[in-house]
């Protein structure tokens, strides 16, 4: 993992990929499961803008992300270009043009599904992108979104395990910009905690939420120079997320 202020890039999910030869191989396929986990959203929308209908695109995502985990392609990535977004789209438009036949569809994603996926909510959600927008801009508006509600979950986790989740439930407006400062007087006395309490606890939810969103980018790039480079393009894909009215929480 990454650890703060300390200078160093330590092993994370993507790297460990990368090097899967050099590691044990269970835990190696153990990340790329979480990666593609993270994943799965932001390819089904990219698939339903480039024309796949929800059973289809269901489908397609499921064989691709099956067949990563089963034929280890991802060997084949270039660790210059080390981005597992970059990465993952490439191999899925490769995927389409060369291995995609529809009469795999009842194979329902070669009998790999992930258990926490809401493939009918995901539906829901890509009905509300601009109807005008491409795939591959779907695909990033989508990767940022995923990123972001890791994040915040997982500073979630740690308000809950000290038994204040239902505090950051009441401040995490506060974190992705969809509030003001001003409104936390409001909040303040909705919570009747004082003013200069509510600001207090902001200021670290906030500093908390950068860590963690550091964190989750650097779950996916093969080199600690590619962290900044990385949150630089999330936040301009959340500047273009906010002009076109979508949300990310």
């Amino acid at each position: 993992m990454l650890q703060e202020n300390s200078g160093q890039f330590h092993t994370t999910r993507w790297s460990i990929v990368l090097t899967a030869a050099g590691v044990d191989e269970q835990q190696a396929q153990k990340a790329l499961e979480e990666l593609c986990r993270t994943y799965w959203h932001p390819l089904f929308a990219y698939l339903r803008r480039r024309g796949y209908d929800h059973h289809d695109a269901q489908d397609l995502t499921q064989s691709f992300l099956a067949s990563l985990l089963k034929n280890q392609t991802i060997s084949r990535a270039d660790q210059e270009k080390g981005r597992f977004r970059s990465y993952l789209l490439v191999a899925l438009q490769r995927f389409i043009i060369n291995e995609w036949h529809r009469d795999q569809a009842q194979k329902r994603g070669g009998h790999i599904q992930f258990s926490s996926i809401d493939a009918e909510n995901f539906e829901r959600s890509y009905a509300e992108l601009p109807a005008n927008l491409p795939p591959d801009t779907v695909y990033e508006l989508e990767w940022a979104h995923a990123t972001v509600q890791n994040a915040l979950a997982k500073v979630r986790a740690q308000a809950e395990s000290r038994g204040r989740g239902k505090l950051f439930d009441a401040l995490k407006i506060y974190l992705t910009g969809d509030s003001t400062d001003a409104s936390q007087d409001q909040t303040a006395q909705a919570l009747a905690l004082p003013i200069a309490t509510v600001r207090t606890m902001v200021h670290r939810l906030r500093k908390e939420y950068r860590e963690a969103l550091r964190r989750e980018i650097a779950e996916t790039v093969a080199s600690s120079e590619d962290i900044d480079d990385e949150l630089r393009y999330l936040r301009q894909v959340l500047v273009t997320a906010s002009s076109l009215g979508t949300t990310s929480t």
